[in-house]
């Protein structure tokens, strides 16, 4: 950065200059909104906000009329997947991430280019006084395959700003935003900061280098015009209004008005970095390895964090995986290249917490949930790697050429997680290599498949009926009188073919909040009827699934819910914040709902809190509830209420939720909710409340599924028929639970007596082997056929080698219909004559249709086929 900066703007911290942003787009007449949640919850298009605009797509898209004109914010962003995948990039380079802050201002068909570029060209160069002359812009080209034009309008805005030298013209593929395959786009304008020194400017000018990679000649800002829909056979269509989206990125903002060369060298990361060099006690920028696998944990510490505060744990399916991934790849740098063998990625969280705390408070008020959560998830994948590593050892043992096959790397990375590049170092280490082509044929495959899954053919909206949509009415009524307003054919691999509908007004209600979508019927004026499987939102639209598109599209419906199904729901839904009621007064304020799924057979509710309730405090959380049952409680319920007043009523407000400037409160006594949902009139109508599980999902969260009503009965009648079954089959003593204490007691005595014997056949066999053993190359081979378990065969292979010198001993056994064979090898032999217990036990393992491994010393196999084990023993002789 050039030296003429002024002393204030070059030590700025990133806290003042996300506030100037701010408070420069509030003196615009913009409001300030805060960042939607970065993982997106009742979104079927998306897993995360992966741009700032996502929270408003429903204005672009003309669903929704927008009551406030001009927004901006700094919205929490992740890319990892999809059409914007960075993943692969970063630590590498110095200016991707996982999770980044996109400062954005928006215009609803307000203003549009003008004020866009002024405003923007402002904000740079007279508050950040960035130099005019390190900064560069661009604009669309044109495209004349699809007939869009130059942006003169935006060429001529900007050419009285700037020399025209310095604007540059773009093709589409920088030049012209798309939301996705289909929806609002539009051209764009560019803003680029060169921060090179003066000597490498003299050499190559700034605009050649735009848009090609370089670290230091970056996108900062980048401003959409928005007036254009893509439809689903790829053809443009003016937008109703035109719109203004900007976005720009905060982290290389703050590397241009810091002086900085690197993202990672401003203060966003940099507390990070002093914490990661503090704890491994590796020096970042100390080799290039080094340097990039610090960058990785401290860009990776963010997007997790970020996301579990949003209610997102790691798991192996949807969002939770593209967070375990993020995590795994972050402690797979550690391990291997800053030699950490112990979780340690936790302990950053607090330096996070106060470095982002203040502008995102979820993190404060998350962090010990947050650190507990990524402990868990390191100490778990370190225990993957210590596996993994046994068994790439056993893949290394058994090769028969210098080269790993892929294929196996590939089943080691896929069915085991673990890393390929941790793979390919260990094997260069010994000298070995990776077939790393038929790796990538067999990544290639997985990618496809899973491509091919996910592939959805949408079609565009075919509008019916111009109508003004009501929306959701199903608070009051469970049939009404509707027409279609629109509807789209939807192909996919898993679902085939359906139709999605929307009507002008619904009582179905739509899957959110955790309560899943309704079901029901569709009748005409035929008496012709449609199922409805299912009902989600989308942009605002409440979309109802049907196989079977209906006829005589133009005339009235009755969408009728199912009532029974609704009713059931209902009580579940209203269970569930009963009980969380409940766990908050037993437990204690700490626990906060991190999830729920509500469906007319059961409740699930995930919350926060650090142990497993005992069976004394479910009982009192069942009581607490169904004493609320008893109450008949009332509900009460407030429709559009300002969120100010409900969260002074008492309501709680979840983090990871979107909330309006208007919400809806659901009561029941002094339980008071922020909801959308469904729920019964009266909590009598719930019945009774029942527990059925409580588990640990990770680390301080637990899972508790319970049912009511009808499922509550079956439950308690089916416990009845089971205790009677149990009474009969004790021929009905009169104390049940006696009885069967006298049982487990006898059993026990039973087993005892079973080991003894056992361990006095085999002490007994033990002298027979001895007898019988064959001396064959200097080696004591034994053999036998038992019928012992593993354990008691265990402890006679260990005596044996105790007291027979140069031992190599082999049994088969077929004991409980277990099939296995068990070797034994003296380690002065495993050292003198190269024999290897793990490698012959894979060999003879085939005779019984089975395989297994071990140690060089004691290796064991399972199979299936317990008359291949005599050729097993017969063929051991011939290692010898």
């Amino acid at each position: 950065m050039n030296n003429h900066f002024s002393y204030l703007v070059r030590i700025m911290t990133s806290q003042e200059i996300r506030q100037q942003f701010l408070d420069f787009f509030q003196s615009k007449q913009h409001k300030i909104v805060a960042s939607a949640p970065m993982v997106i919850k009742d979104d079927p298009t998306l897993m995360f906000t992966n741009a700032g605009m996502n929270q408003f797509k429903e204005y672009f898209l003309g669903q929704k009329t927008a009551e406030i004109k001009r927004i901006a914010d700094t919205q929490k962003c992740l890319r990892v997947s999809g059409k914007h995948n960075d993943l692969e990039e970063v630590g590498i380079d110095t200016y991707h991430h996982t999770m980044f802050e996109m400062l954005g201002n928006w215009s609803f068909g307000d203003y549009f280019k003008k004020e866009a570029i002024d405003w923007a060209w402002e904000l740079l160069t007279e508050v950040y006084k960035i130099d005019k002359n390190n900064l560069y812009v661009s604009v669309f080209e044109g495209y004349k395959d699809e007939n869009l034009a130059f942006d003169q309008e935006a060429y001529d805005l900007w050419k009285t700003i700037v020399p025209e030298d310095r604007i540059i013209l773009g093709n589409k593929k920088d030049n012209f935003w798309e939301m996705g395959n289909q929806g609002p786009c539009g051209p764009c304008s560019e803003i680029h900061v060169d921060l090179r020194s003066e000597d490498e400017k003299a050499q190559i000018p700034g605009r050649d280098l735009v848009n090609n990679d370089h670290p230091q000649v970056v996108e900062i800002w980048n401003l959409v015009f928005m007036e254009f829909n893509r439809k689903a056979d790829g053809a443009l269509e003016k937008l109703p209004e035109q719109h203004v989206d900007t976005g720009m990125g905060f982290e290389r903002l703050c590397m241009a008005l810091q002086g900085k060369k690197s993202n990672y060298d401003t203060d966003v990361f940099q507390p990070i970095i002093q914490e990661i060099e503090k704890i491994t006690q590796h020096s970042y920028k100390k080799d290039e390895k080094t340097t990039i696998a610090i960058r990785v944990i401290a860009d990776h510490i963010r997007a997790v964090s970020f996301s579990i505060a949003d209610g997102q744990l790691p798991s192996n399916t949807g969002a939770g995986y593209v967070i375990r991934r993020i995590l795994r790849r972050a402690i797979r740098y550690g391990f291997t290249f800053l030699n950490q063998k112990e979780a340690f990625i936790y302990k950053l969280v607090e330096v996070l917490s106060e470095q982002m705390g203040t502008a995102f408070p979820e993190l404060k008020h998350q962090k010990t949930l947050i650190s507990r959560v990524i402990q868990e998830e390191e100490n778990s994948f370190l225990r993957t790697l210590g596996q993994g590593l046994g068994l790439l050892d056993n893949l290394i043992n058994a090769m028969d050429s210098k080269v790993l096959s892929g294929k196996k790397a590939f089943e080691l990375y896929d069915t085991f997680g673990f890393p390929i590049d941790l793979t390919a170092l260990i094997l260069r280490e010994k000298g070995l290599c990776l077939d790393e082509n038929e790796f990538a044929v067999e990544m290639e495959k997985q990618k496809s498949r899973s491509r091919a899954a996910a592939e959805v053919d949408t079609d565009d909206w075919v509008m019916l009926s111009d109508v003004e949509p009501e929306g959701f009415v199903g608070y009051d009524s469970l049939e009404e009188v509707i027409k279609i307003a629109r509807y789209r054919k939807v192909t996919s691999k898993k679902e085939g073919t359906l139709f999605q509908l929307v009507f002008n007004k619904t009582p179905f209600y739509p899957e959110g909040g955790g309560q899943v979508g309704d079901q029901g019927i569709l009748k005409n004026t035929l008496g012709e009827k449609y199922h409805i499987i299912d009902t989600k939102k989308e942009n605002n639209l409440i979309i109802h699934f049907v196989k079977k598109l209906p006829t005589a599209l133009d005339e009235n419906f009755i969408a009728s819910v199912d009532v029974v199904a609704r009713q059931k729901t209902m009580a579940n839904h209203t269970a569930t914040h009963l009980m969380h009621q409940a766990l908050r007064a037993v437990l204690g304020t700490h626990v906060e709902q991190k999830g729920s799924m509500v469906n007319a057979h059961n409740l699930r509710f995930d919350f926060s809190h650090f142990s497993k309730l005992t069976s004394e405090e479910i009982i009192e959380v069942e009581n607490f509830v169904n004493e609320k049952i008893k109450a008949n409680l009332l509900l009460i319920e407030n429709r559009n209420i300002p969120i100010k007043k409900a969260l002074e009523k008492g309501a709680m407000a979840l983090f990871g939720e979107k909330y309006g400037d208007t919400v809806r409160t659901i009561e029941y006594g002094d339980s008071v909710e922020l909801c959308g949902g469904t729920h019964v009139q009266n909590t009598a109508d719930i019945w009774y409340f029942k527990i059925t599980t409580e588990t640990a999902i990770a680390a301080g969260m637990r899972r508790i599924e319970a049912i009511t009503g009808e499922d509550a009965k079956a439950y308690f009648l089916k416990q009845e028929s089971e205790l009677n079954q149990v009474k009969q089959l004790l021929k009905n003593v009169p104390d049940t639970v006696k009885a069967i204490e006298s049982l487990q007691d006898e059993n026990s005595a039973l087993k005892k007596q079973v080991e003894h014997l056992l361990k006095e056949k085999a002490g007994n066999l033990k002298h027979d082997l001895i007898a019988q053993k064959e001396l064959i190359n200097g080696v004591n081979f034994i053999s036998t056929l038992v019928d012992l378990d593993n354990q008691t065969i265990k402890n006679l292979t260990f005596e044996l080698q105790d007291q027979v010198e140069n031992l190599f001993f082999i049994v088969g056994s077929n004991y409980d219909d277990k099939v296995s064979l068990t070797i034994s090898i003296a380690k002065n032999l495993v050292d003198e004559k190269g024999l290897d217990a793990s490698k012959i036990v894979r060999e003879l393992g085939k005779f019984i249709n089975g395989g297994g491994g071990g140690q060089a010393f004691f290796a064991t196999a399972g199979g299936k086929n317990p008359d291949g084990l005599t050729k097993a023993i017969e063929q051991a002789k011939g290692y010898l």
